[in-house]
């Protein structure tokens, strides 16, 4: 297995102290990729870059970029973007310390890791996690890579320093200005207000993202195996209708009274094994609902835990019983 290559070097900065890191992609792209084929043939459509006056395709050193000032083109080479890039120098130049929690999480786009690039500088590097992570702080810093500017966080990740580049405060969009009006915040009724509250404090766990998978690209390659083999393609359950204003306390008590059985649940954990005693007790809501896909139990959207738990329980005895 080839060691996995930085994306970028150089070295952190703040105060006095400098040290070269380099840093490393913290998360990959799962999504299923198709190509472009025309309709009853295996020919491959291809993007090219046509002159719109021509119609002839032009090589890619051909292209430069522009852009338009006053009806006049303004043409400009790669060569000169590079030349006045901001910060040349391979910085991430740390400006100043902020409490993480006060970042807004919009403000956040991609993550990377930060490793020392050397031994001798792991001290150093440590020092600064331990200092983050004891602090709660992130570092502020700008830094150049692949040609632009980017506004980052530098932040501890348990023994390890991650970067989040940030979107700049101009790239932001207020909410007044993209929604068509901005929803009318009513004084709810202070029973369901509570009830609301409930159920929150009921369905709250602690975060474990393991648990949660891409669904979406799942059927994407199960619909693939399925036309490849001939076999029928399953649609996806609809989604739920809205809630109805005047419904909206009784489908919360109950949401409640849902939520709490799933948290005494193993009440009805002789209801939450198969015949052959497959305890399903351990298992989330999302697992429970992937093992009643597999089953191909119908309306499981709807189902909260307890009833995926007794469905999947059910299915699994049945399908043993055959």
């Amino acid at each position: 297995m080839m060691a996995p290559r930085s994306v970028w070097s150089g070295a952190i900065t703040f105060g006095l102290v400098t040290i070269p890191v380099g840093l490393y992609s913290a998360t990959e792209d799962h999504t299923v990729h198709f190509h472009q084929y025309v309709r009853g043939t295996s020919d491959r459509v291809r993007n090219q870059r046509i002159n719109e006056r021509t119609g002839e395709a032009v090589p890619t050193e051909d292209v430069v970029k522009g852009r338009e000032v006053e009806g006049e083109i303004v043409v400009v080479e790669p060569d000169e973007l590079r030349e006045i890039a901001p910060g040349r120098s391979q910085a991430i130049d740390v400006i100043e310390f902020v409490d993480l929690a006060e970042i807004d999480p919009v403000y956040f786009d991609r993550t990377y890791w930060v490793a020392p690039s050397d031994q001798r500088y792991e001290h150093s590097y440590g020092l600064l996690c331990r200092a983050l992570a004891q602090s709660g702080r992130a570092g502020i810093a700008t830094m150049t890579m692949h040609g632009s500017e980017h506004l980052t966080a530098l932040r501890a990740d348990g023994d390890v320093l991650a970067l989040q580049t940030l979107f700049w405060a101009d790239e932001v969009r207020d909410p007044a200005e993209q929604l068509s009006s901005l929803p009318v915040q009513e004084d709810p009724k202070r029973q369901e207000l509570d009830t609301a509250i409930q159920l929150v404090a009921a369905m709250t766990t602690t975060w474990k993202p393991d648990q949660y998978e891409d669904t979406y690209t799942r059927r994407v390659e199960q619909l693939v195996a399925d036309k490849r083999e001939g076999r029928e393609v399953v649609p996806a359950e609809a989604p739920e209708d809205a809630t109805e204003v005047s419904d909206l306390l009784e489908a919360l008590r109950r949401s409640v009274d849902a939520a709490g059985a799933g948290e005494q649940g193993e009440q009805g954990e002789q209801g939450e094994q198969g015949e052959q005693g497959d305890d399903l007790s351990g298992l989330s809501k999302a697992e429970l609902t992937a093992r009643a896909r597999e089953l191909d139990i119908s309306g499981r959207s709807r189902m909260n835990r307890d009833e995926l738990a007794r469905a999947v329980a059910d299915a699994s005895g049945a399908s043993r019983a055959s």
